[in-house]
């Protein structure tokens, strides 16, 4: 049997997988008919470990086996401060961030999404918040899910060889297949599937450099291409030197960081837990997957670059980990480490439709053009944005002008942790923030962050999300200030929020 036949064998076994686990939750959402709270929250019944590892997966995209392993093994290790960044800023997240918005999400009158939690955080009858979030979802998600999309695509061009119509088939095959789980569970068939997507990542990143190394070690290995390393490819200071370019590489990798406090796909993890106890548990494992993975994916690409030497060039260097993995592995346990990539892509895709279809069907349509529209009347309307976004979102990978895994990944990355990081932290943290310090904060942290990205990024070479993030903090700060004290039963809702529910 052919390797390539081989491999489709192993795509083909993990794709069921997937589906019958949305099959499995479509049936038993039949049964239970639990509404909008069902599918966009799962009820607030996530156990600790599918939540930690739901977090991660829908967090930890296709970027993580391609585009950051990628980067460095062709720039070199000035590109683990992103790595380092994102450890520091899951840590964060999990500790500061997690227990107090699960438990002040219930509070505030059992709040099922972020710009909805913001909202009754106010005690706010104003929509106005509600539609800047879901226009900022939309803009960013059709972008972050055309990442996957991309992955997909580049995935199966890679060890089929297609030519780019059959490349666009699989990219419109697999957005398909994202739709379909999606639709047919919601968040529960989304956070098993994450899951289990989440382990296949750990393996997959865990088992290449591992073997690379074992290969690496006999008398007879050579490298597929020449080693050529730069005089600084093992400096962490990117230039060499302590100058502007090595300095904003690690202000930028630090940034990635910020990401974290503002991702509504991940923040919906943390309120989807089922008690305080879960939390703890989920903490120490959430940490702990994440370290791991970040970790093996920089690994990944030093061996990689020992491994391969030069045989991946500048445009190609994503491919890095799909070239270890068919050039170690027999065809078949190849192809179930190559399906850690489609884990990683449809694992964040899912989530991200479905975070954006709940911010559009619960707080837009439910709010403001159908207020008596009953459950199943609002999952036809979720499920219809999951469809409209999934589209938008293949589009632009379809585009000739399409930025790359990496690039998409940023720039979404960057919108949502800008927008909402700040905002989220002082709605934790501070009694008297108001709701329209929180308007301004997602507005000017949003718009900074898109100008940024459009005028400075390149000649500045800092990412955005910092910018970004440091002026919609100061915005939000400051109309806060200029406006009226909130009321006592806001500020009591605060301090209950502050104290175990369970």
């Amino acid at each position: 049997m052919e390797r390539s036949t081989q491999e489709i064998i192993a795509f083909a076994m993990y794709l069921v997988v997937v589906l019958a686990v949305g099959i499995i939750f479509f049936l038993k959402s039949k049964k239970e008919k639990g509404g909008d709270k069902s599918y966009f929250l799962g009820n607030r019944n996530m156990n600790g470990l599918v939540a930690a590892l739901s977090a991660g997966a829908s967090d930890m995209s296709a970027w993580v086996l391609m585009g950051l392993p990628g980067s460095i093994y062709l720039y070199g290790m000035g590109q683990i401060w992103i790595s380092v960044g994102l450890l520091i800023g899951t840590v964060c997240a999990w500790i500061f961030i997690a227990p107090r918005l699960r438990r002040f999400s219930i509070v505030a009158d059992d709040s099922i999404t972020i710009p909805q939690f913001l909202t009754n955080r106010f005690k706010s009858k104003s929509h106005v918040l509600l539609v800047i979030s879901a226009i900022v979802f939309i803009v960013a998600y059709c972008v972050y899910a055309a990442s996957s999309i991309v992955a997909c695509g580049t995935l199966f061009q890679t060890v089929f060889g297609f030519d780019d119509d059959k490349k666009t088939l699989v990219m419109i095959g697999a957005t398909v297949i994202i739709l379909l789980y999606t639709f047919l569970g919601g968040f529960n068939a989304v956070c098993w599937t994450d899951f289990i997507q989440g382990m296949m990542m750990l393996v997959a990143l865990m088992a290449a450099p591992i073997i690379a190394v074992v290969a690496m070690g006999k008398a007879d290995f050579q490298p597929l291409a020449p080693v050529v390393t730069d005089e600084n490819y093992y400096n962490l200071l990117s230039s060499g030197k302590f100058d502007w370019k090595s300095i904003s590489d690690i202000l930028s990798g630090f940034g990635w960081g910020l990401g974290y406090f503002g991702m509504p796909h991940i923040l919906i993890r943390y309120m989807a837990i089922r008690s305080e106890k879960e939390m703890k548990k989920s903490r120490v494992i959430g940490i702990m997957w994440t370290a791991i993975i970040l970790t093996m994916a920089s690994i990944v690409a030093l061996v990689g670059h020992e491994y391969l030497g030069t045989y991946l060039e500048a445009g190609k260097q994503s491919t890095i980990f799909i070239t270890m993995v068919r050039n170690l592995f027999p065809a078949f346990i190849g192809g179930l480490l190559l399906s850690a990539i489609l884990a990683a892509s449809m694992s964040t895709a899912d989530s991200q439709l479905l975070a954006s279809s709940s911010a559009f069907a619960s707080d837009v349509y439910k709010k403001m053009i159908r207020k008596k529209a009953d459950d199943k009347e609002m999952l036809l309307v979720g499920r219809i944005v999951v469809a409209v976004i999934s589209v938008v979102a293949l589009i632009i990978a379809l585009s000739p002008g399409c930025a790359g895994i990496m690039g998409l990944v940023e720039c979404a990355w960057g919108a949502f942790g800008a927008a909402f990081g700040p905002v989220i932290i002082l709605a934790l943290y501070w009694k008297r923030f108001t709701y329209k310090g929180a308007i301004a904060g997602i507005t000017v942290g949003f718009g900074v962050d898109a100008l940024w990205y459009a005028f400075l990024s390149d000649s500045t070479g800092l990412y955005e999300i910092i910018p970004g993030f440091i002026c919609g903090f100061i915005a939000a700060v400051l109309i806060t200030l200029v406006d009226k004290q909130p009321t006592k039963e806001i500020e009591d809702m605060f301090e209950k929020a502050q104290n175990p529910l369970d």
